[in-house]
């Protein structure tokens, strides 16, 4: 099992910065792909950013240029930097991961890890 607690979220006004962190502990060994996802009320939960083997990373098209998904492996720890944040970004953030060398190409079922999240809001 592997356990997930994410950190890091509050409120900023619009153009604002935020870091994300999601501390893994647990049996962590295998759990390649890490993501982000967020969610909002009456909304499915989406993938903003995701990180595979070799540090491959994805992004959704609406935070692309403006989010950074990394990690520190020695310290099994997972960011998202957002930055240029817009009102549109408000949110729950989720840390996921998954038993993959890659990043599934599904949904939420997708991954077995899940933090609680973390909120965003962003104010305009």
């Amino acid at each position: 099992q592997v356990q997930l607690v994410e950190s890091g979220g509050g409120s900023v006004q619009a153009g604002g910065s935020l870091r994300l962190s999601c501390a893994a502990s647990g049996n962590t060994g295998g759990t390649y792909c890490m993501a982000w996802f967020r969610q909002v009320p009456g909304k499915e939960r989406e993938k903003v950013a995701g990180i595979a083997g070799f540090d491959n990373t994805g992004y959704a098209a609406s935070v692309k240029g403006r989010f950074t998904i990394s990690r520190d492996n020695a310290n099994n720890t997972l960011y998202l930097q957002m930055n240029s944040l817009k009102p549109e970004d408000t949110g729950m953030y989720y840390c996921a991961g998954t038993q993959s060398f890659w990043c599934p190409d599904g949904g939420p079922a997708a991954y077995i890890y899940w933090g609680q999240g973390t909120q965003v809001t962003v104010s305009s």
